[in-house]
């Protein structure tokens, strides 16, 4: 956890700049000096961002995209705000983290929160890593989804968001796609449906992986690896994403997998 511990120490705050360094700052109670006087003159357009201050960016904007997107139909209901402390469990954070994450949610949550300097932050921190971005956008659709459906201001929110991060209409609606299939792949009994909810598994399986049941088995297993690659934690980590939330993406490759092997399965028949 060494980018947290830069952070309580001081040391990224002179780096961290921007909104996401007023929005850490507030979160931990404390200003950054030069990083909350500097948001003026922050420029956004220099590169060389290290990975520890990526981590930090990555921590800040998740919870803080979080509150605004469970906000968004005018209520944040308990399902949400569970999801998010599920997330914050998932991640084992520690006290002072944990109380950091919700903070950021509770601004993210306030009316007059401002997304967009956040996101176009948020983007440039991560340059090229555009995994990083697209696990960041699966953390907020599951968010969005947590009570089982899609308010039309959540959908609408969350094309905002991925545009500001660089993803086109379709390649947001086939993220959609694939998220909503693995709550409901979940549902069905994962690996280990009942005989009356095969159908709808094998269904939300393929969902899953992007592909439609017509496929060949080299197309279902190319897919298949593409996204095991673009969940893979140690790369993820890498990249950018905090340690603390290896876990999802774990978890993520885990439910992958599962969806590919029962589909391998019920294809061998």
């Amino acid at each position: 956890m060494s980018w947290w511990g830069k952070v309580i120490g001081g040391a990224l705050g002179f780096a961290l700049v921007g909104p996401l360094g007023a929005l850490l700052g507030a979160a931990l109670g404390h200003s950054f000096d030069k990083g909350i006087k500097g948001l003026e003159k922050a420029d956004f357009g220099i590169g060389g961002a290290d990975q520890e201050r990526i981590q930090a960016a990555f921590f800040t904007a998740t919870f803080s995209i979080m509150g605004k997107i469970a906000k968004a139909d005018g209520i944040v209901s308990k399902t949400e705000i569970d999801v998010a402390r599920q997330t914050m469990d998932k991640m084992q954070l520690n006290e002072d983290q944990k109380h950091a994450a919700i903070n950021l949610f509770n601004q993210g949550k306030e009316t007059g929160f401002d997304h967009q300097p956040v996101l176009e932050q948020f983007r440039h921190e991560c340059g090229r890593r555009t995994n990083l971005l697209r696990i960041f956008m699966e953390i907020q659709l599951t968010t969005a989804l947590a009570d089982n459906e899609l308010h039309p201001e959540e959908h609408k929110l969350l094309i905002q968001v991925a545009e500001l991060l660089g993803f086109s209409r379709r390649h947001f609606e086939e993220l959609l796609a694939m998220m909503t299939a693995q709550q409901r792949y979940s549902h069905f009994g994962g690996n280990h449906p009942s005989k009356a909810t095969e159908k709808q598994a094998i269904e939300q399986a393929y969902k899953v992986l992007g592909m439609k049941p017509e496929c060949s088995d080299a197309e279902l297993k190319k897919a298949y690896r593409r996204l095991i690659s673009q969940h893979h934690p140690d790369k993820l980590v890498s990249k950018g994403l905090p340690e603390e939330m290896m876990k999802i993406a774990t978890a993520k490759t885990r439910e992958i997998k599962d969806a590919y092997e029962q589909l391998k399965n019920y294809r061998s028949k």
